[in-house]
C-alpha cells in the first residue's frame, strides 16, 4: 500500500485564493485567470489589510469596461458612499448573494449609497451571466486584474466574493472576504 506523496512547497507556495476554491474547476479557472492576467499598472502595489486611502483614490482615478464594453470613469463614484463588490461568474457565492445585493441596491438607492460589481471575470463571461440574471447596479470588467485590485482594497487572500463600503470621505468601512451577511452589510448602511 503507498500513501500519496504530499508536496509541502507546492502547497506553500500555492496562492491563498486557491484555498479558498473548493472545486477542481474553480481552481482551474483562477490559476488560468493568475497566469494569463495582466495587472493595470495603477493597480501594481498590493496592501496587506485595511485599504489604504491612496487604494480608494488609485480605484477611483480608473477607468474599466462596463458590461458592453464601453469604457467608464469610477470618478463619478468619488464623494458618494459605495458598496463595491468583487465576483466572478464561475464563483458560487458571488453568484448566490447577487440577488440580495441588487435587491438591497433598490433599498438603499434613496439614501444616494450606490453599488457596483467589479467582475474578475472574462466580458464575454459577465455578458452571458448578465442576461441570464438580470443586476439593478453597474457592474464593470475588471477580468483578472481585478484581483489586484481587491488586494490594495484589503483583500490579502485574493479570494472571492470581496466587498467593501466606502464612505462618502474615501474610508473604506467594512470589507468582507466571502459571502455578505445582509444584515451585518444594513447595519453598516445604516451607520453611513
Amino acid at each position: 500500500m503507498s500513501l500519496p506523496r504530499f508536496n509541502a512547497l507546492a502547497a506553500l507556495s500555492r496562492p491563498p485564493a486557491l484555498a479558498l476554491c473548493r472545486s477542481q474547476l474553480s481552481r482551474l479557472l483562477l490559476s488560468a485567470f493568475l497566469l494569463a492576467g495582466q495587472t493595470p499598472s495603477v493597480f501594481a502595489q498590493s496592501t496587506d489589510g485595511p485599504a489604504s486611502a491612496s487604494a480608494v483614490q488609485k480605484l477611483w482615478a480608473s477607468s474599466l469596461p462596463d458590461a458592453t464594453g464601453a469604457n467608464q470613469a469610477l470618478a463619478r463614484y468619488r464623494g458618494k458612499p459605495v458598496v463595491v463588490n468583487f465576483w466572478a461568474s464561475w464563483c458560487a457565492p458571488c453568484v448566490q448573494e447577487m440577488p440580495a445585493l441588487s435587491a438591497l441596491s433598490q433599498q438603499y438607492a434613496p439614501k444616494s449609497i450606490q453599488f457596483i460589481g467589479i467582475g474578475v471575470d472574462t466580458a464575454a463571461n459577465i455578458a452571458t451571466f448578465l442576461n441570464k440574471v438580470p443586476v439593478k447596479y453597474p457592474v464593470y470588467v475588471a477580468g483578472f486584474g481585478g484581483a489586484d485590485i481587491s488586494r490594495n482594497l484589503g483583500d490579502a487572500a485574493g479570494g472571492l466574493p470581496f466587498t467593501v463600503v466606502i464612505d462618502r470621505t474615501g474610508v473604506v468601512r467594512y470589507s468582507k472576504l466571502g459571502k455578505v451577511d445582509e444584515a451585518e452589510l444594513k447595519q453598516v448602511l445604516g451607520s453611513l
